[in-house]
């Protein structure tokens, strides 16, 4: 996923959507949406994988878009001071995205204060055909520095970019060079894969950025963990498979597939630039984001231990603990590795109907002795 907001001052000029960092446990700021002043150009889709392992926070993204445009810009707020940024996989998303189709097809299927004075710049990085800007400030004087560097922000993005400042001071201005783009041989639509390095408590990915400037939000959102993933505490003690569900308070996202990363998979990432750090062993979980724009009102966040995902409001703070509602069992109740539960019921079923046929059968062979027996009385 990737965090994108808006757009470079032209006659073309557009909103992009960008991204944020990686998940395994946690995810980090997520997708954006893609929009120009003048409706030429649109996001298409957008794709993300966030990873999180042992604090760190993986962010790799990208996205397509229909139009033409010549210059675009876009903001992204991020919950931390980057780690590094660098160019990402270039056949990583387009990877996975095979293998889960492969596998749905076989399987049929809030408030910190921050200086309000002035705007730091933390880091500078040219990736390919685009020029990013780390810098930290508050929201309102993000905003006036975006102002000062030519970045057109309408009060939509003006809002959202106020409400991700109270919960983290840094934000990422990238610029999309059109005449290094031309030399690359990049053409309409293309899309360069950034990634995002960052430390993090829990895996958080934005999403609710995805629906700015668009009616219908459509991405892809990969996470690679150390565990699998649940949608709620009693079904993380049963071993209930998430997949066929929604996220709680998350319209329209539907967890499509989870297994564990097979071997093919984890030697294919991990032989793409810049993917080293993916590790053998961990869990991925395909989800699929398909809304009408006014329903995305949330980001999403991982609790660490267990992975329970849940939807949060926008803007909520990585570092803030995940609060979830309803039915808990207490910590000292074993959880069921996933799967279990089918097994145990097969069993218990199985169980039942030799039990039932044995006590029939007995039953039925006791009624044949006195039978007997009573006719041999009767002589």
């Amino acid at each position: 996923m990737s965090i994108i907001y808006r757009l470079w001052k032209g006659p073309l000029a557009a909103l992009l959507l960008l991204l944020l960092t990686l998940l395994q446990t946690a995810p980090v700021l997520a997708c954006g949406g893609l929009v120009a002043p003048n409706g030429s150009v649109r996001l298409q889709r957008a794709a993300t994988l966030v990873a999180w392992h042992a604090g760190i926070e993986y962010y790799l993204t990208s996205f397509t878009y229909q139009g033409d445009a010549s210059r675009l810009g876009w903001i992204v707020p991020l919950p931390t001071s980057p780690l590094r940024i660098q160019e990402g996989g270039a056949w990583t998303l387009q990877r996975l995205n095979l293998e889960v189709q492969q596998r749905l097809l076989l399987r049929g299927g809030q408030p910190v204060q921050f200086d309000t004075a002035s705007v730091q710049v933390v880091q500078r990085v040219q990736i390919g055909a685009l020029n990013i800007t780390v810098v930290k400030g508050s929201g309102a004087a993000v905003l006036d520095w975006a102002t000062q560097h030519g970045f057109l922000l309408d009060e939509e993005t003006r809002a959202h970019l106020l409400v991700y400042g109270q919960a983290s001071p840094f934000f990422m201005a990238v610029q999309f060079d059109s005449a290094q783009a031309h030399q690359r041989g990049l053409t309409q639509g293309d899309g360069t894969p950034l990634l995002i390095t960052m430390r993090l408590p829990q895996l958080w990915v934005p999403l609710e950025v995805l629906a700015i400037g668009t009616d219908t939000v459509n991405a892809d959102l990969f996470l690679l963990t150390d565990q699998p993933l649940y949608t709620s505490d009693w079904a993380y003690h049963l071993g209930l498979s998430p997949v066929g569900g929604q996220v709680p308070g998350a319209p329209g996202l539907e967890i499509r597939l989870q297994e564990p990363l097979s071997e093919t998979l984890y030697h294919d990432l991990v032989r793409d630039r810049n993917m080293g750090w993916v590790w053998p062993g961990s869990w991925l979980t395909y989800l699929s984001l398909t809304a009408p724009a006014p329903q995305v009102t949330y980001d999403l966040q991982v609790s660490p231990q267990p992975g329970l995902m849940h939807a949060v409001t926008f803007g909520t703070p990585p570092q803030q603990p995940l609060q979830l509602s309803g039915f808990y069992l207490p910590e000292w109740v074993p959880a069921l590795p996933q799967g279990t539960l089918p097994i145990l019921l097969e069993v218990a079923v199985l169980l039942l109907l030799i039990s039932g046929l044995l006590f029939w059968h007995y039953r039925s062979r006791g009624s044949w002795v006195k039978k007997v027996s009573a006719s041999w009385s009767h002589r």
